[in-house]
């Protein structure tokens, strides 16, 4: 062979391997080797992962919760209607049939249905509200996943509105994630989830709107509750269910809608108070709620930041009135605590206890006085 043509085939063979090894080396680049060395897996794509990190914190903190949202059936048997023979709002059967009035079978044995909302905080534990279970003679829980078991009321507490139940069944059960509600400030997420007429798991959203609302505010006075304000709006059927923070965790049970001129007002219990209500509950069967007997309203006062605080009522034979608070008074101190708020005094006595003294410091007219009083239990108060 000549040499020139030699040359030429090495030549050819020489570039032939130039462009094989820069394929290569492209090909390192584009695909690194650990990549090809991986063998093929189902894998999300990266649109699923897309998918996944786009879902709301709403979504997510119903999808942590949700589960453990329950609906609450209950039954009463009711003998017959206890009405006066002659009452006169029964007399027109015009007005009768209007309003959907039945007398004579309304007279009759029937049972009366209620619906409501509740979660499941521990094994097969339930917390919900005390109106909803008051009075019935049958309970039966309803799950997400379409079970329907009957449940047995632990015990109730009127004076903050809350009752726990026993589911009768066996478990795993979904368990809600109770949060802190010592930490929630106002402009907060809030998010109300309940199973208003069974449609369960229906979710709305608001904001913290306030903290700290005594009941005695909304007209309410055979409470002992301060409420979380919120305007996630809590629709007939809620009570008793769960409002979250952005994490799904329990920050309140609704329990109060409160309706007004352009939009309604929503209010749910703190989780912190509801927990050691429902412990007792368990524990005791019962609350015991100390109480001097008297009744508190704040005033502005123009000299001083803070609210005066005065006595408005004192129950006949109560504490209070053995220890000589009387009508008008302002409270200065109680225990320790200086007073700011009618909250601080209810704290203070609450967490006095009962059958032990507590220093209370008053100012009557323009004369401070101290007084020794013993709290007692609210029931005490009522059989008086």
């Amino acid at each position: 062979m000549y040499p020139t043509k030699i040359k030429k085939l090495k030549w050819k063979i020489y570039s032939q391997k130039q462009i094989l090894f820069y394929s290569f080396f492209a090909i390192g680049i584009l695909c690194p080797s650990n990549l090809i060395s991986q063998p093929f897996t189902n894998k999300p794509s990266f649109s699923e992962v897309n998918l996944y990190s786009n879902k709301s914190f709403i979504t997510k903190a119903v999808e942590r919760t949700g589960a453990a949202v329950v609906t609450i059936d209950t039954q009463r048997y009711v003998k017959k209607r206890k009405l006066p023979r002659n009452s006169q709002l029964f007399l027109d059967p015009y007005f009768e049939r209007f309003f959907g009035l039945d007398l004579p079978n309304d007279n009759r044995p029937r049972i009366e249905q209620n619906q409501g909302s509740g979660f499941i905080f521990a094994d097969g534990l339930v917390m919900t509200n005390a109106h909803v279970v008051n009075g019935s003679d049958k309970v039966t829980v309803g799950l997400t996943n379409g079970k329907k078991l009957n449940a047995k009321l632990i015990g109730q507490d009127f004076f903050t509105d809350l009752a726990v139940l026993k589911i009768e069944g066996e478990g795993p059960w979904p368990k809600a994630k109770l949060g802190d509600s010592a930490k929630i400030k106002v402009g907060d997420w809030a998010i109300a989830v309940g199973n208003p007429f069974g449609l369960e798991n229906t979710v709305t959203l608001g904001i913290i709107s306030n903290l700290n609302r005594n009941v005695t505010q909304l007209g309410i006075y055979d409470k002992k509750l301060e409420l979380i304000q919120t305007d996630a709006a809590i629709n007939p059927g809620n009570s008793g269910g769960p409002l979250l923070n952005r994490d799904g965790e329990v920050i309140g049970i609704n329990t109060l809608i409160r309706s007004g001129p352009g939009a309604g007002l929503s209010f749910a219990i703190p989780i912190n108070k509801a927990k050691g209500i429902a412990y007792q509950l368990i524990k005791n069967g019962k609350v015991i709620h100390p109480m001097i007997g008297i009744s508190l309203i704040e005033e502005s006062n123009s000299d001083r930041k803070n609210n005066v605080v005065k006595v408005g009522y004192v129950v006949p034979n109560s504490p209070a009135e053995k220890s000589g608070i009387k009508v008008d008074d302002i409270l200065i101190k109680v225990g320790n605590k200086d007073i700011e708020s009618a909250s601080d005094v209810i704290d203070q006595i609450s967490k006095n206890g009962i059958y032990k003294q507590v220093n209370i410091f008053l100012k009557r007219r323009n004369k401070l006085i101290k007084l020794k009083v013993i709290p007692t239990d609210i029931t005490n108060l009522q059989n008086k």
